[in-house]
């Protein structure tokens, strides 16, 4: 049998921004659809059947048309990768756009409350529903609350605080509308003013999700915080790594649908640099792994504990102190042979770590004297709290 050759694939990987991307579009597509289709029946079949509040709430699934076109061009600039002029990424598009999304929420509700409230003052202008007017309510309430979970799904899918926004939009247009279902009935009852009243409460509801989605986004713009159980989390995951002490100045920052975090961990002081680095490492591994939403963790690993001062600040720097030190063991004549010095700035002194080959020393008695020599002539250092000679 005859070995077909290899053919190459064609498809080409997409990132998972990208994908991310096609996700919300997709879902926001379907939304502009429908809101395109529930904008025009809602305002003609309220101007035919004589409801100001199924009017108002037309108005309010246009208002869905423009957050979700404000959703599409949010979605496409925030899923571009960093740059050297957006380091951290383009996440605060969503932001903005969620922003604007309440915005455009809160504008549309005080429109539809002014007019609602003069016709209220003004009985000769209040409207007279007709039975048409129910049957586009019911349809409008399946419809939006059907359109509310499809896009939350998509949103708890990819994480995206903006989608999660405006399916809060629709699941306000569902509940609208089952207002004006209440406000119509009630109204071709007997009670003229309750269709107006009707637009006067979806006016309110709309306003408030307005304000809560704005005041959500504005706390990310200005850098609030990850929630508190998020906070707690972070801090039980650090504690837990081995070789951490305990840490301090954790702080959390949203970047769109994403968390930034940066922590002071404490380590003990005599390990190496590099197993302190291991050690951070490890940390912002673990947040990484266990916190989907964490996308950058920056550790700061410290040998002692420094959120209320930096007591080592002042101490002199490794070519200046080495050249004291060297004045200082001049007199002993096994410094010319010392290997390496190991610096430690703890609590504003330094402690001198002198490593010497073995064979300087023919005995333990040399190996006494040299390091008894040593810690005399460092005396004259006043920053040194201790000298240890180490022979290898």
């Amino acid at each position: 049998m005859q070995n077909l050759p290899n053919i190459p694939d064609s498809s080409v990987a997409i990132s998972p921004q990208e994908s991310r991307y096609v996700a919300i579009r997709n879902v926001t597509l379907v939304g502009v659809i429908s809101n395109v289709i529930l904008s025009v029946v809602k305002i003609i079949f309220g101007w035919i059947g004589q409801s100001q509040a199924l009017i108002a709430d037309g108005l309010h699934s246009l208002s869905d048309l423009v957050s979700d076109g404000v959703v599409l061009v949010a979605a496409r600039f925030s899923s571009q990768d960093a740059d050297a002029e957006h380091p951290y990424g383009h996440g605060r598009f969503e932001t903005v756009a969620t922003v604007l999304v309440g915005l455009i929420l809160i504008a549309v509700a005080m429109g539809m409350l002014w007019d609602s409230t003069m016709r209220v003052l003004n009985p000769d202008s209040l409207l007279q529903p007709t039975e048409i007017t129910l049957a586009i309510a019911v349809v409008s309430i399946l419809l939006k609350e059907a359109l509310y979970h499809y896009t939350v799904y998509v949103a708890d899918r990819v994480r995206s605080q903006m989608l999660r926004a405006n399916a809060w939009h629709h699941r306000s247009d569902a509940v609208s509308s089952v207002v004006v279902l209440i406000g119509v009935a009630g109204s071709m009852a007997g009670a003229a003013w309750l269709d107006a009243a009707a637009a006067m409460v979806v006016a309110i509801m709309i306003a408030h999700i307005g304000w809560s989605l704005g005041g959500e986004g504005l706390r990310q713009l200005v850098d609030t915080g990850l929630a508190r159980h998020q906070v707690e989390k972070i801090k039980t995951l650090i504690r837990h790594v081995e070789g951490v002490r305990t840490l301090h100045a954790l702080r959390t920052r949203h970047m769109g649908e994403n968390a930034l975090v940066d922590v002071h961990i404490l380590v003990n002081p005599r390990i190496s640099v590099s197993e302190g680095h291991h050690i951070g490492d490890r940390v912002r591994a673990k947040l990484l792994q266990q916190m989907p939403e964490i996308v950058d963790v920056t550790v700061h690993v410290d040998p002692e504990d420094d959120q209320h001062h930096e007591a080592s600040l002042a101490l002199p720097s490794r070519h200046e102190l080495i050249g004291q030190l060297q004045q200082c063991w001049l007199h002993i004549g096994v410094a010319a042979a010392i290997e390496h010095i190991s610096l430690h700035y703890l609590s504003g002194r330094l402690n001198v770590d002198i490593y010497l080959p073995l064979s300087v020393a023919d005995d333990l008695q040399t190996v006494q004297q040299l390091s008894v020599a040593f810690k005399l002539a460092t005396q004259q250092v006043t920053e040194v709290r201790e000298v240890r000679v180490f022979f290898s």
